[in-house]
């Protein structure tokens, strides 16, 4: 394919389609990226040039299109400009030019986990990305697609392009590169886990998949650099980027400190979520990020007074709360609910998790681990917290919220702040109900450790691998642990039982503590700066 000339306008961001392409000041360093995209698929077969005429009767091509980024350094640099050729797979028809579409992506729990494994065992560490990884993979279907606007065949485009590749676009190129990437692994005696199909073991290895991106743990370094070399060198012919040590995954910052404690960190995130929310650098700090009292829908309220996206931020805001900042999961999760037509109230809600994040911004979550400490969630509910605090004729205002955290030797790996979907009739009820809920990640948990104990031994205060339940209510207590149903709780739903087993094995033991040092406590309901403060430093270390 040749290029076609090119013309220059004015304009401003960092990811554009071809038209705003066109109006940058630096349209050339896109162009030469334009350019480099084109050879590097045909220097590896991808497609396969042919007259229109030579399509097959009845079929139909798909369009081409260019997608353009600036990508930069933290510090706002420009790194690269990235052109990125895709084809148009809305055109696509099911049953005709795909079939399967899924492929899965590692868990943040797997991740966070093999990061305390890591720092415990004294792990080495290798991130690997994967260039140009989804057109990798073989295209198993027909698929013709138009030339790429800028670029022709020898002065002509009466020419069509038969796709050998799953370039970026395609319905099933995810798909097809997850098969790949598999097939390749397997083929050098990695087997997947049942709990996290994104995490496959070897003797002495393991490895995360995220899509292009891996990381690989072993204890020996020359059993990764032997990993590499095969994957690059094999009969798949891998193209990959050795990274190096891991120090940033999926957006976020790993630092290393000098106590030996890790702290995963994302303040770039949380400088685009200031920006997104028009929060100036001099506003008043809060020092929580939950406003009082709890948030209800407001349908008479006032209209709010910004213009910017309030989904937009809430998402950002989301992924910050899944990956590094717990402590904004019941301030987040409140304001989350009211996305569809947001009010003044929970405007002046996101804008307080904005200012609390202002004085936080270089901070996240602190992994220490202790090996004195094995598996341990401490969990919590707030039975009807909206109950007359909103609208009380809202039947939504009388769900409690069930809050959880779950550690490993003090790492904390799974955190949750989220509605329960039935009411409760009873405090015993909503901490029985969230007992439930945090067992449904607890075991899982448990099974993906007893994988990872063949690879690499866990340490453990117990030969066996159980977790400690800290619980807050009594009644709660003694309901778990009891098979007896009393006219009080036998309308709780048989599916709230499903742990007992597990409590009867002493798989789990459910303990009690003193509300005051119950860590949970910070998932379930704006708290006074005192004890939230005291809690954050129990969960995030700080």
């Amino acid at each position: 394919l040749h290029p076609m000339a090119f013309a220059t306008k004015n304009a401003d961001n960092d990811t554009y389609t071809v038209k705003q392409m066109l109006q940058q000041d630096d349209v050339g360093d896109f162009i030469v990226a334009m350019q480099k995209e084109i050879h590097d698929h045909e220097s590896r077969n991808h497609w396969t040039i042919l007259p229109r005429s030579a399509l097959p009767q009845g079929t139909k091509t798909i369009m081409s299109i260019w997608s353009f980024k600036r990508k930069r350094y933290p510090d706002g640099r420009i790194m690269k400009y990235k052109s990125r050729l895709c084809a148009h797979g809305g055109m696509q028809k099911w049953g005709v030019d795909y079939w399967e579409t899924y492929s899965p992506v590692v868990n943040w729990v797997s991740v966070r986990l093999l990061f305390a494994l890591c720092m415990i065992h004294d792990l080495e560490s290798r991130s690997i990305d994967f260039v140009l990884a989804f057109p990798q993979a073989d295209l198993k279907e027909d698929v013709y697609m138009e030339l790429p606007f800028g670029f022709d065949c020898d002065g002509d485009r009466r020419f069509v392009m038969k796709l050998n590749k799953s370039i970026y676009g395609l319905c099933q190129s995810s798909s097809n590169w997850f098969q790949h990437l598999t097939t390749g692994l397997k083929a050098r005696d990695f087997f997947p886990s049942q709990i996290d199909p994104c995490v496959y073991y070897k003797d002495n290895c393991i490895v995360l998949v995220y899509v292009d991106d891996c990381i690989i743990y072993s204890k020996d370094k020359s059993v990764i650099d032997g990993l590499i070399w095969s994957l690059q060198h094999g009969p798949e012919n891998y193209i990959l980027t050795d990274e190096g040590e891991i120090d940033k995954y999926l957006g976020v910052d790993i630092v290393r400190n000098n106590d030996g404690s890790m702290e995963l960190r994302q303040p770039f995130l949380i400088e685009r979520c200031l920006k997104a929310m028009e929060i100036d650098p001099t506003m008043n700090i809060k020092k929580t990020p939950a406003t009082k009292p709890l948030l209800h829908k407001d349908k008479d309220g006032d209209p709010r007074k910004h213009s910017w996206h309030y989904r937009s931020v809430i998402g950002m805001l989301n992924y910050l709360t899944g990956s590094t900042r717990p402590d904004l999961a019941f301030a987040t999760h409140q304001c989350a609910r009211f996305s569809e037509n947001p009010k003044a109230l929970h405007e002046l809600a996101v804008r307080q998790i904005g200012k609390y994040l202002l004085g936080t911004k270089d901070r996240g979550v602190v992994f220490k681990p202790d090996k004195n400490k094995g598996l341990e969630c401490y969990v919590d509910a707030d039975f009807a917290g909206g109950w007359q605090k909103a609208d009380k004729h809202n039947p939504e205002n009388v769900l409690s919220r069930t809050g959880y955290v779950i550690y490993y030797a003090n790492c904390p790996v799974i955190w949750s702040s989220k509605l329960q979907t039935e009411i409760a009739l009873s405090t015993a009820e909503s901490e029985y109900i969230a007992l439930s809920q945090s067992m449904r990640e607890i075991i899982p948990l448990i099974q993906l450790l007893t994988e990872i104990n063949c690879i690499f031994p866990i340490y453990c205060p117990t030969p066996k691998i159980k977790c400690k339940i800290f619980e807050d209510n009594e009644s709660c207590i003694a309901l778990a642990k009891s098979q007896k149903f009393s006219p009080r709780t036998r309308h709780i739903a048989i599916k709230y039982h499903h742990f007992r087993h597990y409590v009867d094995k002493k798989i789990v033991d459910i303990l009690s503590i003193d509300t005051t040092e119950q860590t949970a406590d910070i998932f379930t309901k704006p708290l006074v700066e005192e004890v939230f403060v005291h809690l954050r430093k129990k969960l995030c270390g700080y």
